[in-house]
């Protein structure tokens, strides 16, 4: 039986349906999302619950004349399936496939590169000043989830869209929060009726009335005004975008396909700024969003069985439990993660002692800065790629006040499928320039408890500790915590040709490729460099004073990096030595399984030994040939 969405080329060809083909389809959609990520790994949940959204939008608007402006990103597969790339859905977050997020240079329906929560609204004011500059009629719309609402960049945006007064829908798609039934009916009634155009003429008819009456006139404006808000105080929600400058319309039921049709077409046409709140259930249509939140956000594809190490994730969260039996001054800190960072254990065992900030990274920093002035101990667990967003608190107000925050990076380095927007590969590069700072990165889970423990135990200023997303390496755990001597690098294996310094992650493909370059007839030496800042100078500088070569592999942009300060030692202490570099060029790297990145860029033990054993070549001298 032939498929309604497979009929469906481009958003236009929605009109052509009825509201029961529209229904149909929207069942379709939701079919094509959960058999394909289900398969290939991706942010189910979001995606599911905007199924009706989607057909709305794009049924009422015309892109990519009109811009479409998604969120994170979460939001957009049924998008990206009714915009010309069903046939490619299948390829999504597979490497040379379709990415999992909006993509400019994907599509001229992807009217903006997302990923981070919290743009949506900026960058489409951006786009309807724009169109206003230029005497268009596009409209813009943008959707964005009630998480991405938590993000202070998205008020601030708000902020200035009531005050220029541009034409701008935002829609609200609140999967989260809770409205009863009878409230939920009512607004409902109260949408469909003040979202026409009799309505809001009809409104602004009787103030002016009002105001033409002798004497009680102005009055009778104000107990009118006093009436209105105290009526929107009890029925609506939306005050506060009222106030901001928003004509607020909803909740309306999101899942209610015609009625949310019929709303969009009655606001396509107002002027100003206009926020419309649509109620939806995040992982609609798939059997396991009822029962878990995590599972109806996102999928993995189907696991390794062969992978029996527990993820760095794990093991931090247990770690810091079990340190925190033993020191009520730990606190943890996450933004909107507990889960993917591993503190939800932490969040059950200490509670009160647990802070979810939302997705407001820039508060989550500076909210530590204040514990730790108060003796606290924060850990703050942050994904490498979402720290970004609050360097400047990082830099002013803890770096610069040189307060004792510990930061726990996870996912630093390659991601795979998630692509550029979260790979963590600028956190050396971004932490390593502010004074106070300490950085290490341990090479498998034993060696993650006691850095863990190290930072607990450090006050003498800012610490941060960066692993790779996944399992470990499976090594045993020592019971005992133990502190690291800070700046102190491990040799492993000696060598007379090479010296290989592997950080973190790179430690074990360096071993390897130490025994494929020994296999070569080429003697190499590994040191685990554990610390980024402080360098272990007195073992660098001894190992540059031989003759061989010296070689820095991190898994992060090269630019700035672990072997940059390698090679700023040297040159200030006036050492002349032969290093080499090995690490992320300068280049964003596309979505893929992890062991294709870690290839592409040279970063398994194969490309590494390539490269080393190339460079020892070409340094070796040229033997004389005997005259004829």
């Amino acid at each position: 039986m032939d498929r309604i969405l497979d009929r469906i080329e481009r958003p236009q060809d929605l009109r052509k349906l009825s509201t029961s083909e529209l229904i149909t389809l929207s069942a379709e959609l939701r079919e094509e999302i959960i058999d394909t990520v289900t398969k290939t790994g991706g942010h189910l949940g979001a995606s599911l619950g905007a199924v009706e959204l989607t057909l709305a939008i794009h049924r009422v608007y015309d892109a990519p004349k009109d811009k479409v402006v998604w969120d994170v990103g979460h939001q957009a597969y049924g998008h990206k399936l009714l915009t010309g790339r069903r046939d490619q859905f299948s390829t999504i977050r597979q490497y040379s496939g379709l990415s999992g997020f909006p993509l400019r240079s994907e599509s001229e329906y992807d009217a903006f590169g997302v990923a981070h929560a919290g743009t949506s609204i900026s960058a489409g004011l951006g786009m309807a000043t724009a169109f206003d500059a230029q005497g268009s009629d596009a409209r813009v719309v943008c959707v964005i989830g009630d998480g991405g609402l938590t993000c202070g960049m998205a008020f601030e945006a708000l902020n200035q869209a009531g005050h220029l007064k541009k034409d701008l829908l935002v829609i609200l798609n609140d999967n989260e929060w809770s409205i009863s039934k009878n409230v939920g009916a009512l607004s409902t009634y109260l949408t469909r009726l003040t979202s026409r155009p009799l309505y809001r003429r009809l409104e602004q008819d009787v103030w002016e009335l009002l105001g033409r009456i002798p004497k009680a006139g102005d009055k009778a404006q104000e107990a009118a005004h006093r009436i209105k808000e105290s009526l929107k105080n009890l029925l609506v929600p939306g005050v506060m975008f009222e106030e901001l400058g928003f004509k607020y319309y909803g909740p309306i039921d999101g899942h209610n396909l015609q009625e949310v049709i019929s709303t969009l077409e009655h606001l396509k046409h107002q002027g100003g700024p206009i926020l419309l709140h649509a109620v939806t259930e995040k992982g609609k249509g798939y059997p396991f969003a009822p029962t878990s939140k995590t599972r109806a956000h996102g999928v993995s594809p189907p696991a390794d069985p062969k992978k029996s190490a527990p993820a760095y994730t794990k093991v931090f969260g247990s770690t810091l439990v079990e340190m925190a039996a033993r020191d009520p001054s730990i606190v943890a800190i996450t933004a909107a993660m507990p889960d993917g960072t591993g503190t939800g254990e932490f969040a059950e065992a200490y509670p009160d002692r647990f802070f979810d900030v939302g997705i407001a990274e820039q508060h989550a920093v500076t909210f530590a800065a204040g514990l730790a002035c108060e003796g606290m101990k924060p850990f703050c667990a942050i994904y490498s790629t979402f720290l970004q967003r609050a360097f400047d608190q990082v830099e002013h107000d803890v770096a610069l006040q040189n307060l004792p925050v510990k930061f726990v990076l996870d996912r630093a380095g390659l991601v795979g499928d998630d692509g550029p927007t979260h790979h963590g590969v600028f956190d050396i590069a971004y932490l390593r320039v502010l004074p106070n700072f300490v950085i290490m990165s341990p090479k498998d889970e034993n060696e993650l408890r006691h850095m863990l423990y190290t930072m607990a135990q450090y006050h003498d200023g800012p610490i941060a500790l960066r692993f790779p997303r996944g399992s470990g390496v499976g090594v045993s755990t020592d019971e005992a915590l133990r502190v690291l001597p800070i700046g102190q690098a491990e040799p492993l294996r000696e060598g007379d040709q090479v010296t290989l310094l592997g950080l973190g992650s790179m430690v074990h493909p360096c071993l390897d490729a130490a025994k494929l370059l020994e296999d070569e007839g080429i003697s190499t030496g590994v040191v685990n460099a554990r610390f980024v800042k402080p360098l272990d100078e007195e073992l660098i500088l001894e190992l540059a004073s031989r003759p061989g070569l010296l070689v820095t592999v991190e898994e992060a942009q090269r630019a700035a990096g672990f072997g940059s300060a390698v090679a700023e030692l040297l040159q200030d202490r006036e050492v002349d030595a032969r290093i080499l570099s090995i690490g992320i060029a300068d280049e964003f790297i596309h979505h893929a399984k992890p062991e294709i990145q870690h290839r592409s860029v040279g970063l398994t033990a194969e490309t590494i030994a390539a490269r080393v054993a190339k460079q020892v070549r070409s340094a070796a001298p040229v033997a004389m040939r005997p005259s004829a």
